[in-house]
This record gives C-alpha cells, structure tokens and sequence, in this order.
C-alpha cells in the first residue's frame, strides 16, 4: 500500500491486496483478499468486495444513489469474487426498496459501465463499453450486454442472452436468446453462445423449439405458453422459460422476424 492513498482505519482489507495511489478507501468497507485496486479509486462506506476482485483506474463504489427517494439508509453496493471493473465503472449502493445493489462472481464490466441502484447481477455477465443500467435492473448468469446499451430501470434480462450493442430495452428479454433492433426484438437464439457454455445439442434443439412456439407461430404470448406446456415435455429449460415469461412485469420482447 502507498502512503499516498487515503484508507480510513476502519476499512476491513483483507490479505495481499494491492492499491494503487490516490485511491480512497471509507469506513464501513470490507474487501477480501488477493485484490489488486489501482490508482484513483473510490470507495465508499457500504462497499462489500470479494476476493480476487481487479478495480481499474477511475472506479466508484458504493457512491449514495441517483434516487430522489434516497434519505441517507444504511445500505450495500456487493462485488462479487473474481469480477473486474474497468476504467470508471460506476457501482452505486442499494436504497430502501431492496437494501444492496450486487455485481455476481467473475463478472467483466467494462470502461464507463454504470451500475445503479438495486441492480442484481448475476454470475459470468459482460457488461461492454459504457452500457448503462437503470435502477432495479435484473441480469442473470452469463448474459452478455452490447456497448453503448440503455437498460431501462426495473427490465429483465434472462441468462445466456446476447444484446446488441446500443440497444434500448424496455421490455423484459427472456433467457438463451439473442435481441437487437429497434425497437428492441428477438432475433433469435443464441446458439453459439449456448454451445460455448456447454449446452448439449439435443438442450439447445429443445430450447429452440420453444421459442419456435412463442415467436414463429402467431400466437400471442398466452396462448403461446399453452401450446408450450401441450406440446414441448417438461424440462428444466421449459419450467424456466415459462416462468420467466409469466412473471414478467414489463412484457416480453416480441419477434423481429
């Protein structure tokens, strides 16, 4: 550590972690061990990082919300084990409504991203160049966000989905799929994807057959649903898109093809 930094006594940091200088650290902040925190970072009270976390130059965490409702509460901004945050990614705590806002494990969020308050990120997501997350967005594990995208607060972005970069989304995107255009559409599965995570071809023709069903076949999203249940068997990847589906509060992305 550099005596050119400003680390309050309070602070819980944990073994072998590197940090660089002009980096500030409050009271209230827990980090684990093997972490590397370059120069000019901050981070504020409420700041829970992982172990093997990378901070690049620029980073915040943990910085009070951009919410008017916001009245000083005592909350949390949670980064997961693994994940790196690039140059001036922006991780702001949680408010009142859900307590935390959290980045899961071996997460990248690339330069200039920005995290709101009570986003909940899952596990092996990629954020790219300055995305930006309203408050109370949803990601889960091993979606990929384009560059440049605009996720309008309280969206749903299912796991294993691709996104275009500079999307604008407003609508829910449900899991395994790739969405782009605008406004903002299915525009297929995403196939590749899935094979790079391991799916099995049998899994993804199953998956594929599903979104068959809900995009291709001119039902609406209901009746979609019925025929899904009627006619695919029952499987994990079934029970989970149709639970995506049914509890979505902003309505799904309807098909561009």
């Amino acid at each position: 550590m550099s005596n050119l930094n400003c680390i309050h006594p309070d602070a819980k940091i944990g073994k072998n972690v590197k940090i660089g200088n002009f980096t500030t650290i409050h009271e209230n902040v827990e980090i684990g061990d093997n972490c590397e925190i370059d120069c000019n970072v901050n981070i504020y009270p409420g700041a829970r990082i992982g172990d093997g976390v990378k901070i690049f130059p620029g980073v915040t965490v943990a910085a009070v919300p951009q919410d008017l409702k916001f009245r000083g509460e005592e909350t949390y901004a949670y980064v997961g084990n693994g994940t790196v945050l690039r140059e001036c990614v922006t991780v702001h705590r949680g408010t009142a409504s859900k307590g935390k806002t959290v980045v899961g494990d071996n997460c990248l969020l690339m330069a200039y991203v920005h995290v709101a308050h009570d986003c909940v990120i899952g596990n092996q997501v990629i954020i790219s160049n300055a995305a930006q997350l309203a408050g109370e967005v949803v990601v889960d594990d091993c979606a990929v966000i384009g560059g440049g995208s605009l996720i309008h607060q309280f969206s749903h972005i299912g796991r294993n989905v691709m996104l275009q970069g500079g999307a604008l989304v407003n609508k829910d995107i449900p899991p395994f799929i790739k969405a782009a255009r605008e406004p903002i559409s299915f525009v297929g599965l995403n196939s590749i994807g899935l094979q790079r995570r391991g799916f099995k071809p049998e899994e993804i023709q199953q998956i594929q057959e599903i979104y068959r069903i809900m995009y291709l076949s001119d039902l609406n999203v209901t009746n979609a649903i019925k025929m899904i249940r009627e006619v695919c068997p029952p499987s994990t990847y079934r029970d989970e898109i149709i639970n995506f589906v049914e509890h979505s509060n902003r309505g799904v992305v309807r098909s561009a093809i």
